[in-house]
């Protein structure tokens, strides 16, 4: 709105910030079709050995969340102030991930997918973060 003839500029939003959280938000977007709609195979990609019904339904519950997100990043994409909030949530999602598979790595039969989601969901949260402070700039 304009007042006394002088005009708002909008935040340019930083464009390094802006590619990242579009980058990550693919991935999370294939991540979560793929849980959806190939629960096992992706499960058993991540290394988790046996996998029961519940097992099936967590998959396809963390694949509806992570293509939630996805989507919502890219539909804020070209508002800073919507961007920078979706990938605060989707970078404390990401963290939350990491500990939640720090806890599957200590079980043996769960060892592998815990070291290897633990990896991915602090890099992804990391990086989340660092996109979130840019977007603040």
């Amino acid at each position: 709105m304009a007042r006394l003839g002088v005009m708002r500029r909008r935040r340019q939003i930083d464009p390094l910030a802006r590619q990242l959280a579009l980058e990550i938000a693919a991935g999370r977007i294939a991540i979560g079709i793929g849980a959806m709609l190939a629960t096992r195979p992706a499960l058993k990609a991540l290394g988790f050995g046996q996998i029961d019904s519940a097992d099936m339904a967590l998959g396809r519950m963390a694949g509806a969340r992570d293509l939630a997100l996805g989507l919502l990043t890219v539909a804020a994409r070209n508002d800073a102030a919507n961007l920078r909030t979706v990938v605060l949530a989707a970078a404390a999602v990401d963290a939350a991930d990491a500990v939640a598979f720090g806890f599957a790595a200590r079980d043996p039969e769960t060892r592998r997918a815990g070291v290897g989601g633990g990896v991915a969901g602090a890099a992804a949260a990391v990086f989340g973060a660092w996109a979130w402070h840019r977007l603040g700039s």
